[in-house]
């Protein structure tokens, strides 16, 4: 397992393979922002705006690599807000399905915590819906912050609730 920070050229040369990941990860039900049918166009689009915003310093873009393949990727988002320096958004946690439970995961959130730490941030938030989700930001120490109901819809349609957590680093 490899996890690296990819810079925008990189993020650029491997917009395939990370919208083949969200795909697949929409696909299978993950309520990360999009509808079904959702097209590998869509997802590519994503990850090109993703590598420009790589590009312009907006975003932290991980991915988690087997035999030289991305198979998982998380976003670290800086606050541009002048009041909060020293916060960051976790989003976009996505392991391919035949990835999952290897510990692709957890090494990719550590890695951008860790980039956080470097940044000289001190306080995480992101928000998931689902209980893995859940069990799998709270076994990394995240704090549950509350819950919204019907925040958004699961892929295949009807409201899911969004919990939101958070971490101090």
């Amino acid at each position: 397992m490899e996890i690296r920070l990819l810079d925008a050229d990189e993020a650029r040369a491997r917009i395939p393979e990370l919208a083949l990941i969200l795909h697949d990860c929409v696909v299978k039900g993950a309520s990360v922002g999009f509808m079904n049918p959702f097209s590998m166009a869509e997802a590519i689009g994503f990850y090109a705006e993703c590598a420009e915003n790589a590009a312009n310093g907006e975003a932290f873009l991980f991915a988690a690599f087997v035999n030289g393949r991305a198979v998982g990727t998380v976003q670290l988002i800086t606050s541009r807000k002048p009041n909060q320096p020293h916060r960051g958004d976790i989003i976009k946690m996505l392991v391919h399905s035949i990835h999952r439970n290897q510990g692709f995961g957890a090494a990719l959130l550590k890695a951008a915590e860790d980039e956080a730490h470097r940044r000289g941030l001190t306080l995480l938030t992101l928000d998931t819906a689902g209980v893995d989700g859940e069990r799998f930001y709270e076994r990394a120490g995240y704090s549950r912050a509350g819950v919204i109901p019907d925040f958004a819809l699961w892929p295949d349609g009807g409201f899911c609730d969004t919990v939101i957590y958070y971490k101090k680093i």
